[in-house]
């Protein structure tokens, strides 16, 4: 990069170049903020956006995280005219399964929770969670909850959407380099130290995902988030439609399923937790998602995997994010610890995030999500991180 290409001030430093960064970028920009630059150490959304599972969904049980998911969801459906970027957008909805009372009993809670705030949420026995996904086995289920609005789309167009709706606002985007550290002076940010050089500003958002306790800690914050791997696998071709798949997760086991193409893509936990940024992809993980198939879709037991790859969960004890304004550095805004969502809330965030730099009032209120939770016994649980 020629040095008179590399800006020696920035108005706010975004760090972290997946959905989170990209759309706090564009939301700062959009509200007339100048000089907004954002750092990635490799290439746009390569962290965890586009190892995502690509579903987009307001079914949480955290009545912050529904708000955030539906007002995400608006952005996704009306993505192609706003952003003149198709996301190959399905709103084939999500089919939670149950086989214990216990999680029935909470899907209801769910729903009294959802209806309560204008979404259209509802229980289902296991005739219709059959109804909805054909390849299931119910033999072991006493019902469902289906969120009829949500579904899937492509993490990489929506990647592409944004980077070029943020350059058009004058979005300044520095891929393969990397953040080194924050300076800190007067207990305000100062500073970033990137490998290509260094940008002096007043704040840093930090959208870094799996990647942000550490840049955090260089602010003098701490964000209790911790890399965990997860793997996807995708069949080839069945041979049958799959275009009206629900998104179907398996409550008890999280596996889960929906229609990519002509096949199926897969996603399980592993049997033991890989905590770390090791993404290479475990054989292991494979009997254990056989395992899962034949509890749950047996009639695939004999189907041949295409593809496949590993990715990052940002987690926080609680599998909430934490999004606030540092209590400790003066300038030091953070959106990360998603603990598998955070794809889908992007849009809404990089709103958020946009009110948080401008003081003002977010369309909702994240000072729960705050990182100060964690030392004032303040912590929320989200049930459905899938």
């Amino acid at each position: 990069m020629p040095p008179a290409a590399f800006p020696a001030r920035a108005s706010v430093v975004i760090v972290g170049g997946g959905v989170m960064g990209l759309s706090s970028a564009f939301h700062l920009a959009l509200a007339g903020v100048e000089d907004v630059v954002l750092v990635e150490k490799g290439a746009l959304g390569e962290g965890s956006t586009c190892k995502a599972a690509g579903g987009v969904r307001a079914l949480f049980s955290d009545e912050i995280n529904i708000r955030l998911g539906e007002r995400s969801l608006r952005t996704f459906e009306e993505f192609g005219t706003q952003f003149d970027q198709e996301i190959d957008l399905h709103q084939v909805g999500y089919l939670l399964l149950a086989d214990n009372d216990e999680t029935m009993s909470a899907f209801e809670e769910n729903v009294e929770l959802m209806t309560s705030l204008g979404l259209a949420a509802r229980t289902v026995s296991v005739a219709d969670a059959k109804r909805l996904s054909p390849l299931i086995a119910t033999e072991d289920l006493v019902g469902g909850l289906w969120s009829p609005r949500d579904g899937h789309c492509t993490p990489e167009s929506v990647v592409a959407g944004y980077a070029k709706a943020a350059r058009r606002a004058g979005v300044r985007i520095l891929t393969g380099t990397e953040v080194t550290d924050i300076e800190v002076a007067d207990g305000r940010v100062a500073a970033v130290r990137t490998s290509a050089g260094m940008i002096a500003t007043d704040a840093v958002v930090c959208a870094a995902g799996a990647w942000s306790a550490d840049i955090a800690s260089w602010a003098g914050e701490d964000l209790p988030i911790v890399p965990l791997r997860r793997q996807i696998a995708v069949t080839e071709p069945l041979g049958v439609d799959l275009t009206g798949t629900p998104f179907t997760i398996d409550f008890s086991t999280m596996f889960y399923f929906h229609g990519e193409g002509r096949g199926l893509l897969m996603g399980a936990p592993e049997a033991t937790d890989s905590e770390g940024f090791d993404i290479s992809r475990d054989p292991d993980w494979l009997e254990t998602l056989a395992e899962c198939m034949d509890r749950r879709v047996p009639a695939l037991g004999d189907v041949g995997l295409q593809s496949g790859w590993a990715g990052l969960y940002e987690m926080t004890p609680d599998h909430n994010a934490v999004i606030g304004s540092s209590d400790v550095v003066e300038g030091f805004i953070y959106a990360a610890g998603f603990s598998g969502h955070g794809f889908l809330m992007g849009p809404a965030v990089g709103e958020v995030v946009r009110d948080l730099y401008l003081g003002k009032e977010p369309f909702v209120d994240v000072s729960p999500m705050h990182a100060r939770r964690f030392h004032n016994a303040g912590e929320r649980p989200e049930r459905n991180i899938i």
